[in-house]
């Protein structure tokens, strides 16, 4: 899992990446190509 700054490029990287906060942390999450999992906070 990568943490960065900036997730709103992630996002576009794959159509199936979705924005979720948890807990305070907001993640990017891809349940098709697990490698785009992101963090931030």
């Amino acid at each position: 899992m990568k943490i960065r700054n900036s997730l709103k490029s992630l996002k576009n990287r794959h159509r199936d990446c979705r924005v979720i906060r948890r807990r305070g942390r907001t993640y990017v999450i891809n349940k098709t190509v697990r490698k785009f999992k992101a963090r931030q906070g």
